[in-house]
């Protein structure tokens, strides 16, 4: 089998446009991959297309020498950009050899570990910056059966705090605690925003409201920051959806610091690469908690790492509050129920796109989440066509 042609297909997601790619073969077995990088759209599918004249006469199931081809050989980092790119062609290729094969594409990397796997809401939070807001859009999330939650309290705050926006930042905390109970994990996304000093008094105040883990408090950029932070925190620290190699988490986990790990398979650049950083966590009695803030592909990608993982915690999804048009981009929509995604038996990912309903939703320089920008939790822009 040689791989004959590449199409991507950008859709225009009102706070990010998802990158699809098509993978072409001589045996007419298409598979299809996800490249999406936050404001990056159109950049990502030209970096596909400039590197697809490598992957043409391949054969998609040397996954590992297309890998190489794409990284080593064209002796460049471009980093998310780079490997999300990557990721589009490789995923796509995992995706025709599970459909040549008719097995899922877990089935090719070890197996099923896992019936179903627990899901955390994400994108739930749309709306002023209050307490009050926070509160009743969590308590509708409870109500809809998940028994985890991540949200970011923290505004358009970088470095450092005054202490209005501190004392707001943990009554929202407060508030979205107090509305699902005891019993469901509350996850704090922090964004990278702080210094280390800040993170670490943030984390303190938090404390009492038993958070399960407080995100990214740091740059990525800092493992020695991002460590300090993680050794004095009482709040357990996660990480790694910004790092783009196996060799920056080897670099964190020699400090035995964090053991909850988020790969982000786009920035890995594939399966292959994400799935041996989940091995390498589980050498040092971490868990991994995959990232998963792209479209319904990028989805199914992440089922398929979870369910032949060992040590996976939970899975990050937006699905189900994006815009209502996503479940009809694909044939196979990922649903969950009662909190939890059954792993799909179908081949590869287990699903196809629906290319008259990427046609209807076009690319908009303007669709990106401006993290920064005071307001961003209303998603300003990003109503509905």
């Amino acid at each position: 089998m040689r791989i004959t042609n590449v199409t991507t297909h950008v859709v225009g997601n009102p706070w990010k446009n998802w990158v699809f790619v098509l993978v072409e073969t001589d045996e007419g077995i298409v598979g299809v991959g996800e490249g999406t990088v936050n404001c990056f759209g159109k950049t990502t599918e030209q970096a596909i297309h400039e590197l697809s004249q490598h992957v043409i006469g391949m054969d998609p199931f040397q996954t590992e020498i297309l890998t190489q081809k794409l990284t080593r050989d064209v002796y460049s980092e471009g980093g998310q950009i780079h490997r999300s790119a990557v990721c589009a062609l490789e995923v796509a290729c995992w995706d025709i050899v599970g459909k040549a094969l008719n097995q899922p594409i877990y089935n090719l990397m070890g197996g099923r570990c896992h019936e179903r796997v627990r899901a955390y809401a994400n994108g739930w939070y749309r709306g002023e910056r209050t307490p009050e807001m926070f509160h009743e859009q969590a308590k509708k999330v409870v109500a809809a059966g998940y028994t985890a939650l991540k949200f970011d309290p923290f505004g358009a705050e970088w470095r450092i705090m005054d202490r209005y926006e501190e004392d707001l930042s943990l009554d929202i905390i407060a508030a979205v605690r107090d509305a699902v109970g005891p019993k469901v994990d509350v996850l704090v996304e922090g964004h990278c925003r702080f210094s280390p000093s800040v993170a670490i008094k943030l984390a303190e105040r938090m404390a009492p409201y038993n958070p399960s883990w407080f995100e990214e408090p740091v740059h990525h950029q800092h493992i020695a920051a991002l460590v300090e932070v993680a050794r004095r925190s009482p709040v357990p620290i996660a990480t790694g959806e910004s790092l783009t190699s196996p060799h920056q988490f080897a670099e964190l986990l020699q400090y035995n610091a964090v053991n909850i790990l988020q790969p982000e398979i786009h920035h890995l650049g594939g399966l292959l690469s994400a799935k041996k950083v989940c091995g390498m966590v589980d050498a040092f009695y971490g868990v991994v908690a995959p990232h998963n803030a792209q479209g319904p592909v990028s989805t199914a990608m992440c089922l398929q790492l979870a369910a032949s993982t060992p040590n996976f915690y939970v899975q990050e999804i937006f699905d189900e509050y994006n815009v209502a048009w996503e479940q009809d981009l694909v044939d196979f929509p990922t649903r969950v129920v009662d909190g939890y995604i059954e792993i799909p038996d179908r081949p590869g990912l287990g699903l196809c796109l629906n290319l008259d309903e990427c046609l209807q939703h076009p690319y908009e320089k303007t669709y990106f989440l401006p993290l920064f920008k005071p307001g961003w939790e209303k998603r300003e822009g990003t109503v509905e066509p």
